[in-house]
């Protein structure tokens, strides 16, 4: 017997209200983009589960795409068989008799479908006391058993499982909005830009680029990082700022203690722009409280000045060890590591102001004008478009 379908379960979503079906739905749509390649593979819903009927394919690259998308819960390779008992049993006892290194089984059976006239506990006994008679080698064990196969009884069919794998929770990209995530090519933004596709929300983003201060290296590594978040949504694209003479203006009429400040305003202001033009309606950054001179609450209230955009940062209370230990779930910590420099770490002052005061910024930014520097850089930027699809070979590749 083969497994013949994918079942999939969602939990935040359940909780919607009326506007529960939107949610469905376009995880429904984020499961057929993903799938796209696989061709003889249909989705389809019924009251409160997704299926992937698999039509003969390969389910470990389909479940491998799967538990990546966001708004599953947990999935679960399936076999359908018709809501008759004796096809459930015949059914249960063939995946008791393939499974491996199992001496002890336990049958847990819920029925969804009030309809079916047998009761979940009683149907656990049916089921139960059936697979003892017709083996001889099983023990039930109903705590810690070797095998527990689990029995959902539908209104269309019933589907068994064996194994349950655990998705990626949230909810589907997409259903949040758009943001575009300040992408530095460090540890935390790639972290950031991930916890925010969780809640649903598409991105793109924008990295300042200082050549020849900064290596055509660095440049790469935020592209492989991006590349790196499409497993999670869907293509992205990557706003490349030519920030050379932005940063040298700065940092030749600015004192030094406030260069950062006014680069990060700066930032936040070319961000703004994009934003306006691309109809995308907030910013993410990997802001974490107290990190560094930046990202201090005096900092962040003089910086944040610039603009009245939504800013999303959400490892805002996070330890670092909790972002890298998600940079490593998320295969973006070795790319992060590399040991190429980005603007933000090049030209950074030897005694960052901590506390910044509005009033003196401003003052500053009153007798310099940057308005000239930072139109030429938006209208030069460069946007490169990241796909989300490797090929199902690669794919295979990397599970073997």
């Amino acid at each position: 017997m083969e497994y013949d379908h994918i079942l999939i379960r969602y939990g935040e979503i359940g909780l919607k209200g009326k506007n529960k079906n939107k949610f469905i739905t376009r995880l429904q749509e984020n499961i057929q983009y993903k799938l796209k390649d696989f061709p003889k593979i249909k989705v389809k819903r019924t009251q409160g589960r997704m299926f992937v009927l698999l039509n003969g394919q390969n389910p470990a690259p389909i479940l491998e795409r799967c538990r990546h998308i966001f708004g599953i819960s947990s999935l679960s390779l399936a076999f359908k068989v018709e809501n008759d008992v004796n096809k459930i049993e015949k059914a249960t006892l063939s995946i008791l008799e393939n499974s491996k290194n199992t001496k002890s089984f336990k049958v847990a059976v819920k029925r969804a479908n009030k309809n079916f006239p047998i009761p979940s506990q009683e149907m656990n006994h049916v089921l139960g006391s059936y697979l003892l008679k017709n083996t001889s080698n099983y023990a039930v064990d109903v705590h810690n058993p070797d095998l527990e196969i689990k029995v959902e009884i539908r209104e269309e069919a019933t589907y068994i499982t064996t194994e349950t794998v655990q998705g990626a929770g949230g909810l589907p990209v997409g259903t949040g909005g758009k943001t575009l995530l300040l992408l530095s090519g460090g540890i935390d933004s790639p972290v950031a830009g991930y916890l925010a596709m969780k809640r649903g929300v598409e991105l793109e983003m924008i990295h300042f680029h200082s050549p020849p201060f900064t290596s055509e290296r660095a440049k790469q590594k935020v592209l492989d990082l991006t590349k790196a978040l499409t497993v999670y949504g869907k293509s992205i694209n990557v706003h490349i700022i030519p920030f050379t003479k932005l940063q040298q203006e700065i940092n030749r009429v600015i004192p030094n203690e406030y260069t950062m400040t006014v680069m990060r305003r700066v930032m936040l202001r070319i961000s703004e722009i994009v934003c306006r033009n691309e109809s995308i309606l907030s910013m993410t950054t990997g802001e974490n409280l107290g990190q560094v001179a930046s990202q201090t609450m005096e900092s962040m209230h003089t910086i944040n000045e610039v603009t009245n955009y939504p800013i999303l940062r959400p490892l805002i209370a996070m330890d670092k060890e909790e972002i890298i230990d998600i940079a490593k779930k998320i295969n973006t910590y070795p790319i992060s590591i590399r040991p190429y420099e980005d603007c933000c770490t090049i030209f950074i002052p030897k005694s960052p102001k901590t506390n910044p005061k509005r009033e003196k910024v401003n003052d500053m930014e009153k007798h310099n004008d940057f308005s000239t520097f930072i139109n030429e850089a938006v209208k030069n930027r460069e946007v490169i478009h990241i796909s989300d699809i490797d090929s199902v070979e690669e794919e295979m590749d990397r599970l073997l």
